[in-house]
């Protein structure tokens, strides 16, 4: 079986996010495998494990997404691949991401391909789907739960905490919410596996792509951290005045009443 994951770097936001002048710092900013994709990574390689094959694991960006990469290799994966748009693109979407990665599967026979439900830095949820209907396979988003017998699929859909179960076929391309499965942290041995694993870059001339064919769709305006939380107030005296002194709250400085 063919498997691929598609991985997407983002920025730690357990860390501190420096914004100036509307771009975000990225110096000192720490960069992990977006939390979702680790659910995409650990089932790929739990099926893999059950029904034989590979794991390919494909990211699209800069240089430094090598390290992400290589993080996938320690926990599985067999191979990886960079599509490295650091020097052709400033700037990218949701758009042009799936027109690179579609021409990326287009001499590709993918059984399976695993994503994240969202990356948590624009959280669009698009690629995927976008993706899956580019290459004309079935698509299915929020998953917790795949199992395959054969061609036949069958799977558990989160739909806002309910299940929705679904039968589907192969080639199929699911996107992976959390509830699947506890992904697992790389081993030393696996570690030190993954520095002899393949890790192939490619830029867009290889895909026969140009600058032009994936343009950006879309244009970040500005970016801002959210304000500030100022600190509560503490309501004291007999209960009838702690709800005069909210009632007033409310409607003169809250000003929701």
């Amino acid at each position: 079986m063919d498997i691929y994951v598609l991985l997407k770097q983002t920025f730690d936001t357990e860390d501190k996010i420096v914004v100036h002048d509307g771009q975000i710092e990225e110096d000192d900013a720490e960069f992990i495998i977006n939390p979702y994709d680790e659910y995409a990574i650990e089932e790929a390689i739990t099926q893999r494990d059950a029904h034989g094959g590979e794991v390919t694991v494909v990211t699209v960006g800069g240089e430094d997404s090598e390290k992400q990469l290589r993080t996938a290799l320690a926990m599985g994966a067999d191979k990886a691949v960079l599509i490295n748009t650091e020097e052709d693109l400033d700037y990218g979407d949701a758009f042009t991401t799936t027109q690179i990665l579609k021409a990326f599967f287009e001499d590709k026979e993918a059984d399976l391909i695993l994503a994240g439900n969202v990356a948590i830095d624009e959280a669009s949820g698009q690629v995927g789907p976008r993706l899956a209907e580019q290459l004309g396979i079935s698509c299915v988003t929020t998953i917790v739960d795949l199992k395959i017998d054969g061609n036949v699929v069958s799977i558990d859909k989160d739909v806002e905490g309910d299940i929705e179960k679904i039968e589907t076929s192969l080639p199929l391309l699911v996107t992976c919410q959390q509830g699947l499965n506890e992904p697992r942290y790389p081993s030393l041995p696996g570690i030190m596996k993954a520095k002899k694993k393949p890790l192939e870059e490619l830029e867009l001339d290889d895909l026969d792509l140009d600058e032009d064919d994936v343009q950006a769709k879309t244009k970040t305006v500005h970016i801002f951290l959210p304000p500030e939380k100022e600190a509560g107030k503490i309501l004291e005296g007999e209960a009838n005045e702690q709800v005069q002194q909210l009632v007033s709250l409310l409607k003169n400085e809250a000003k929701v009443l």
